[in-house]
């Protein structure tokens, strides 16, 4: 079993991974708006949305992700907390770049 510090420090490599792998990802015009931490704030707001959602309690194997719904979700998040405020359309790239990441490593 993994210490708490070794499950932290494997935490972080990963976020790492994702977040190079989003920034792979976007259209050039958006490689370099967003921050690390930003784009940190933005995997947990998409992780929280699939937590609260449902989506992730569903027993079929394929499920309908409205992303239009989860980039709403970033943002009013991002609002709320001062992180904001991010542009819907834009941040619709970094769900679509997070899902694909997520599936790829799934």
């Amino acid at each position: 079993m993994a210490s708490l510090d070794e499950e932290l420090l494997m935490d972080e490599q990963e976020n790492k991974r994702e977040i190079t792998f989003i920034r792979e990802h976007l259209p050039a015009d958006l490689k370099e708006q967003y921050s690390d931490e930003q784009l940190l704030f933005i995997i947990d707001a998409i992780g929280t949305y699939f937590y609260t959602s449902g989506i992730l309690e569903s027993n079929s194997e394929e499920v309908d992700i409205d992303m239009e719904a989860v980039s709403d979700f970033v943002c009013n998040e991002a609002k709320e907390e001062g992180e904001g405020p991010f542009d819907p359309q834009e941040v619709f790239f970094v769900v679509e770049a997070d899902l694909d990441f997520q599936e790829q490593n799934a």
